[in-house]
């Protein structure tokens, strides 16, 4: 889905209220479809990585860790992905870090071909309101600076109410400890596991002491642009585009133009860098993070349980 977060979003107004009638509608469409759409089973276990909230949670670097571990222990995963053509963005940076992803239009049908291919357990990247499957463990994600009204798009920004957090086994909060948040959602679900993760810069000091252009067309936006001010880096410019922008050539030669012209330095994540790596300039770098995990091994043995 392409967008950008709208103001109205963040809170409880005369825009969000005024669309409220429709979130309930949506909410009730997604009450018959779970309802009596019929759920297909699977040879391999199925572990789905996915959200409720619209936006970047980091779900894609958390199914390329899950299926890096797995792998370390002598397992054979395959991360599956509902092909979307202005996705590309996604399916590069899997591409770029684990060998075996699998698109098809129908995610039942990659992962069949994935248990044709003996693959011994299937990562969806994303998936969470793909009622059609059935899933041996749901992991739900979220971002710690949740910012939100709790209604239902289009009134909000979640994909369905709260309470379907009933169906997932675990949450992974990624940023800071959240205990109100925590009891609200453990009121929700009181059997859930929470995990806590964080994104480790690993070539920060590549833009340190320079002017930089910040460009950003994910999810959420906000938290990466977080991540360089906690570094204190020097951001002259922010550049929010919709989440899997294609950005045009003549687009991408205005920013460089930009860059050159002013002597900044352009900045953005890994998977916008595969729109630009074409793009022949010493001005352009992503910053390369790593994905931590606490308590990762207890993480992992929970995930290794559903071979059980």
């Amino acid at each position: 889905m392409k967008l950008i977060k709208p103001k109205f979003w963040d809170g409880k107004n005369l825009i969000s209220l005024s669309l409220f009638p429709l979130s309930l509608i949506i909410q009730l469409v997604i009450f018959f479809k779970k309802k009596f759409t019929k759920v297909s089973n699977f040879k391999i276990p199925i572990v789905c990585i996915g959200n409720i909230y619209i936006g970047g949670t980091g779900k894609t670097p958390l199914s390329i860790l899950v299926s890096k571990e797995l792998s370390k222990i002598g397992k054979k995963p395959a991360i599956i992905r509902k092909y979307y053509k202005d996705h590309k963005d996604e399916h590069s940076l899997i591409k770029e870090n684990f060998n075996y992803l699998i698109l098809n239009s129908n995610r039942i049908g990659a992962i069949q071909e994935a248990e044709n291919k003996n693959f011994d357990i299937a990562i969806l990247d994303d998936g969470f309101q793909d009622y059609k499957i059935k899933k041996n463990l749901s992991i739900i994600c979220f971002n710690s600076n949740f910012e939100g009204n709790g209604f239902v798009i289009p009134a909000g920004p979640l994909r369905e109410n709260l309470s379907s957090i009933k169906n997932a086994q675990i949450m992974i909060i990624n940023g800071v400890k959240n205990l109100n948040f925590e009891k609200k959602i453990l009121k929700i679900n009181k059997n859930l596991k929470i995990f806590y993760s964080s994104y480790e810069p690993l070539n920060i000091n590549e833009f340190k002491n320079k002017n930089l252009i910040a460009i950003a067309s994910i999810g959420n936006p906000s938290n990466f642009f977080k991540l360089l001010e906690d570094y204190n880096l020097n951001i002259k410019k922010k550049l929010i585009y919709p989440d899997h922008h294609n950005f045009s050539k003549k687009q991408v030669e205005n920013i460089i133009l930009d860059a050159e012209k002013n002597d900044y330095h352009i900045i953005m994540t890994e998977k916008d860098f595969s729109k630009f790596k074409n793009h022949k300039t010493n001005r352009l770098n992503y910053l390369k993070v790593a994905l931590n995990l606490e308590k990762s091994e207890k993480f992992i043995q929970r995930i290794k349980e559903v071979y059980a």
